[in-house]
């Protein structure tokens, strides 16, 4: 049979199944950098007002945050500002395409059925990517006309289109490996997305320090192709070898496995279960711990990364007023350094909901897996069930935050001789994100118990407080839009007075939403 039979209707099925997810993610990632454009023509209308915002960008801390400005102009300042966004967004479309379309059906068995058919042994994997591909050229080209239609130059606008490619066709060739490593597609994603917080991480200590580790992230390469700086063209080549060295490495392994089995060798479990394992509670730490503990180091080295750099932020704030004065007006209240470390927290705790809402959406995959039920059939209550598993996005997501305040407290109190005065202020700014986190995880638990078909859209809340946080007030959006994601009223700590009336009415809000998720799943039919 030929390897690659079946390829076309598979990508023919990918496309209908997938319509409506792909169809907006089109639209996020075509219209965001097309805004962001037309808002900066607005916002710096004299090559004066760029080149005094040159001075705050240059500085460590943003530039962990952002990448490097290559070029003070527009284009220079949008791909700046949108390139890092566009370029984990495209990548976490590739990942969770990928995994969706070839091991989540290994995992489920319609793999295996369909392969009773006329179905080649590389046709899943080949569709899931060039499906992908059709999806990355299609956005970028998107990005790329969007951009010259808002006035930025064609040879820019194009090379930040080719970046955003490479950037998703990178990250897609990394999930082609993981899910060719483990049986779970869960598991298959958390080790893509980790090889994604890996190139972000690896980005932002090479653009602040050795620059050489910044050549060792395909999020680095995609920067690296410079839009509207003089275009580095030869790294697509690069990027290129890359793609094709794993893509390569991923069909390799996909001749050496079975259908639904992983190249990871599984731990046979033992033939009775321990005494610590007789409990509901118990089961859900042994399913949730690989990931929590995943997340504990990322969090670790996130904070100390980038609150680090932030001991630099003085000498620039006190060389000039302009810069001083342009920086209070993003929201700090008692220094440019507490401006920063509220910007920090509050992207850490979009990106620790990332873990409350996967926690959360456990519960899900329990049930449409067929494992929940065998457990339910015993003396375990539905409820008592749901509240297991609720533990670790309400407790995890708050050690998480801990974990990431208490790294970023501890490195900036090092350099600036104050372990005991800055470790409770950044420990708190982090906390306080913790509410707005626990919404997410109500939407995703009432979604759950009420409409549990839809449960997945838990991510869509997460995809919308993230474009509100990061580009809400820089596209124009309506107030009402912005007040709309919890992240909006969570206190601006450190930087202004601690109010407790936020925290009590994200907190009320969350408990609601639980409440209302967990009826729903005590009268429905399970499954």
């Amino acid at each position: 049979m030929n390897t690659l039979a079946g390829t076309r209707t598979l990508m023919r099925l990918a496309f209908r199944l997938d319509r409506v997810r792909l169809t907006v993610w089109l639209v996020i990632l075509a219209i965001t950098p097309y805004a962001t454009a037309a808002n900066y023509k607005k916002l710096y209308p004299t090559r004066q007002s760029l080149e005094a915002v040159e001075g705050v960008i240059s500085n460590p801390s943003l530039v962990a945050l952002n990448g490097p400005l290559f070029s003070v102009s527009l284009g220079g300042l949008t791909a700046w500002k949108i390139g890092a966004t566009l370029f984990i967004l495209i990548a976490l479309l590739n990942i969770l395409t990928v995994v969706r379309h070839t091991r989540t059906e290994e995992e489920t068995g319609r793999l295996e059925l369909l392969g009773a058919t006329v179905l080649g042994r590389y046709a899943p994997l080949t569709a899931a990517l060039i499906t992908v591909a059709l999806v990355d050229v299609v956005a970028g080209g998107l990005i790329a006309l969007f951009l010259i239609g808002a006035g930025m130059p064609a040879g820019g606008s194009v090379a930040l289109g080719v970046a955003t490619v490479i950037a998703g066709l990178s990250f897609a060739a990394v999930a082609a490996i993981t899910v060719q490593l483990t049986e779970s597609a869960r598991s298959a994603s958390g080790m893509a997305v980790g090889a994604l917080g890996a190139a972000y991480l690896l980005r932002a200590v090479g653009d602040t320090g050795p620059t050489w580790l910044s050549w060792l992230s395909p999020i680095g390469w995609a920067m690296r192709i410079r839009p509207y700086a003089g275009e580095q063209w030869w790294v697509v080549a690069l990027a290129a070898g890359f793609i094709a060295i794993l893509t390569a490495i991923a069909y390799a392994l996909v001749a050496r496995r079975d259908v639904a089995a992983g190249m990871l060798p599984q731990r046979p479990a033992a033939p009775v279960a321990a005494p610590s394992l007789r409990s509901p509670l118990a089961l859900a730490w042994r399913l949730h711990r690989g990931i929590l503990i995943g997340w504990l180091v990322a969090m670790a080295i996130s904070g100390a990364v980038l609150v680090g750099p932030a001991v630099n932020f003085t000498d620039a704030f006190n060389a000039n007023q302009q810069l001083m004065d342009l920086l209070a007006r993003l929201g700090g209240r008692k220094g440019i350094v507490d401006t920063y470390f509220s910007a920090v927290f509050g992207i850490i705790g979009v990106t620790v909901a990332a873990y409350t809402v996967q926690a959360t959406l456990r519960l899900r995959t329990e049930e449409s897996a067929g494992r929940a039920e065998p457990v339910l059939a015993t003396r375990v209550a539905r409820i008592q069930w749901a509240l297991s598993h609720l533990v670790f996005p309400i407790l995890g997501t708050a050690v998480l935050l801990a974990v990431a305040g208490l790294g970023g407290g501890l490195v900036y109190g090092i350099q600036t001789h104050n372990i005991g005065g800055e470790v409770p202020r950044l420990l708190g700014a982090a906390l306080v994100q913790l509410p707005a986190a626990w919404v997410l995880a109500g939407f995703g638990i009432a979604l759950f118990g009420l409409v549990p078909r839809f449960a997945a859209l838990a991510w869509a809340g997460l995809v919308a407080c993230v474009l509100s946080l990061t580009l809400g007030t820089l596209l124009g959006l309506s107030q009402w839009i912005i007040d709309a994601s919890p992240f909006a009223h969570v206190p601006k700590l450190p930087g202004t007075t601690f109010t407790a009336m936020p925290i009590v009415w994200l907190t009320a809000i969350a408990a609601v939403l639980v409440v209302a998720g967990l009826a729903g799943f005590r009268r429905r039919d399970v499954g």
